[in-house]
């Protein structure tokens, strides 16, 4: 797991707080702002995903060598 997976799944559950909290006070602001979050970090954690794969799949590529 990479710096990215991590921070972009604690964007995510961050967001979702947020997004949570601002429903349970009727803060419009609040709930958007966390759904704006999650979304940057499913974005990121995608992008650590692919990064890891990436590395997974040269490591493999260079272990057939």
């Amino acid at each position: 797991m990479n710096k990215d997976q991590v921070e972009g799944r604690l964007d995510e559950a961050k967001g979702k707080v947020k997004e949570v909290a601002g429903k349970a006070v009727g803060n419009e602001r609040l709930q958007a702002e966390g759904e704006v979050d999650q979304a940057g970090g499913k974005v990121q954690k995608t992008y650590g995903d692919t990064k890891e794969n990436v590395k997974d799949a040269v490591k493999k590529g260079a272990d057939k060598l």
